[in-house]
């Protein structure tokens, strides 16, 4: 079975996306702020932690990866779902690890589920 340069690509691409979707959610939730918008006397302000500010640029950065990924691909019913699956583990995960947040048996059996999900999306016929 031979790898070709454009399926090291994708799975680069793919990677990417991963890295920078949840490292953007998390880095955001940790800076603990959304920004804070003022407009006083015609005056436009816009105030963010840095934290937040380099998780929102991680977050941009992962939906570009992202448009391009739906791009590499020709079903967007395919690679959709499995991204975002494998996004929504790994979120999971981080979050517990980083931010402490706390797993429930149906948040570790909803999760299996989506693995399972992505298995059975990737059997060939």
């Amino acid at each position: 079975m031979e790898i070709r340069r454009k399926d090291i690509m994708r799975i680069l691409m793919i990677i990417l996306y991963l890295i920078f979707t949840v490292s953007g959610l998390i880095l955001m939730k940790k800076g603990g702020n959304a920004g804070k918008i003022t407009l006083t006397a015609g005056e436009f302000g816009f105030t963010i932690s840095w934290i937040s500010a380099l998780g929102f640029i991680c977050y941009i950065i992962s939906f570009l990866l992202f448009t391009r990924i739906i791009m590499m691909f020709e079903n967007v019913s395919y690679i959709s779902p499995i991204c975002n699956g494998i996004a929504q583990v790994m979120i999971m995960v981080a979050s517990w690890l980083i931010l402490k947040e706390r797993l429930t048996g149906l948040s570790i059996g909803g999760a299996a589920l989506v693995i399972i999900g992505v298995v059975i999306m990737n059997i060939k016929k």
